[in-house]
């Protein structure tokens, strides 16, 4: 006689287990990778361009960035090793504007020290790369790269790359002519790049931090409303890196420090003394910073009214991430006040320019929040 089942029972339980277990991971199962090795190559990856900024902002105060007037990408590596080395490297340092306008009479001993900051700038680059080289033919050699992710890491590599040409560029135009100092807008160039690797690794990072079916499913919950602002508060803040390095690039910083007025009045004087007229953009130190002034109050007011549209958001999380983001945008803005106070010493200057770093970082972690919510419980919100 067949035993008589209890109307509870699951019917076909052990079935339905069989069934069941691989639904969770059924959009990662093809080529999961090593998400979590990713992420740490990448962190560390972020941690040193991070510090690079820092470097090459350092190089630049300390007016090391001329210093090795050639671009030898595999031998440069090596420093001078002995006195002829060091004699031949000042010479050379002695045939370029910087030296003959602003430098001459200094020492070798003088030499050297700026000589090791821009070598230091240089050498960090190529660890950078070699980080890169090494993290991403490694996981894409054991097939560790989750499916979809090999152009996107491929293409750190290229922007590195690139990095290093631009900056030979950058470099390049202030080894002839009468220029003390490089190019202002290459200067923007470099920097700019530097940020858009910088934002591309932060995005990775985030990404790469839940599966492929936590961020479909997030994707659903997206804030539609809120995406297009911080969007265009990611491109506002990008254009006032833009402009502080265009700041930092003719040392505009260190001219009118005063505040909020310039040399007592609203406009700077003599905003167009160099001709041709649109010279004044990248050379005019009162107007360069009367720019980057402006710009930094019109981003401060768009950051506070896409902040409270965030208020608004139903997801704890995306109204913290705005919340952190306001708070450094805040305190930027101070930092910047007392850098022109104080007629931009390296010091205060250096600190500015990281909280720029921190700034968009945050910027970006915010939009990320919009765009893929964090899951949330009805409890918190």
């Amino acid at each position: 006689m067949a035993k008589q089942r209890n109307i509870f029972e699951d019917v076909g339980t052990a079935q339905k287990a069989q069934v069941a277990a691989p639904n969770p991971g059924l959009i990662d199962a093809n080529g999961r990778g090593a998400r979590s090795g990713i992420r740490l190559w990448l962190m560390l990856l972020f941690t040193l361009v991070v510090v690079m900024i820092a470097v090459g902002g350092l190089t630049r105060l300390t007016d090391s960035g001329l210093s090795i007037t050639e671009w030898a990408p595999l031998m440069g590596a090596i420093p001078p090793l002995n006195a002829a080395d060091w004699a031949l490297a000042f010479e050379k340092y002695k045939e370029i504007p910087e030296y003959q306008l602003q430098n001459a009479g200094m020492t070798l001993q003088e030499f050297k020290v700026i000589y090791w900051w821009e070598w230091g700038h240089r050498q960090l680059g190529r660890v950078i790369g070699l980080v890169w080289a090494i993290g991403f033919f490694g996981f894409l050699i054991v097939k560790q790269i989750p499916t979809g992710w090999t152009g996107r890491l491929f293409i750190l590599g290229v922007l590195g790359g690139l990095q290093g040409a631009i900056g030979w560029w950058m470099v390049s135009s202030g080894l002839t002519g009468t220029m003390l100092d490089v190019a202002s807008y290459r200067l923007a160039t470099h920097l700019g790049l530097a940020f858009v690797i910088l934002g591309f690794i932060a995005w990775y990072i985030f990404a790469m931090g839940r599966s492929e079916a936590e961020l479909m499913q997030a994707r659903r919950a997206r804030e539609t409303a809120l995406i297009p602002l911080a969007t265009g508060l990611t491109i506002f803040a990008f254009v006032q890196i833009l402009l502080g390095a265009l700041v930092a690039g003719i040392d505009a910083g260190r001219g009118y420090p005063d505040w909020p007025l310039m040399a007592g009045g609203f406009l700077p004087p003599e905003l167009f003394a160099i001709t041709p007229w649109w010279r004044n953009f990248f050379e005019n130190d009162g107007l360069v910073q009367f720019i980057h002034r402006m710009s930094g109050y019109g981003l401060m007011a768009f950051g506070v009214f896409v902040w409270m549209r965030a208020r608004r958001s139903p997801n704890g999380a995306t109204r913290f991430s705005f919340n952190t983001m306001l708070a450094v945008l805040l305190l930027q803005m101070a930092v910047g006040v007392v850098t022109v106070l104080y007629s931009a010493p390296a010091h205060i200057a250096i600190v500015h320019q990281f909280l720029a770093v921190v700034l968009w970082v945050l910027i970006l972690r915010a939009r990320f929040a919009t765009a893929y919510p964090a899951a949330r419980s009805i409890q918190r919100g």
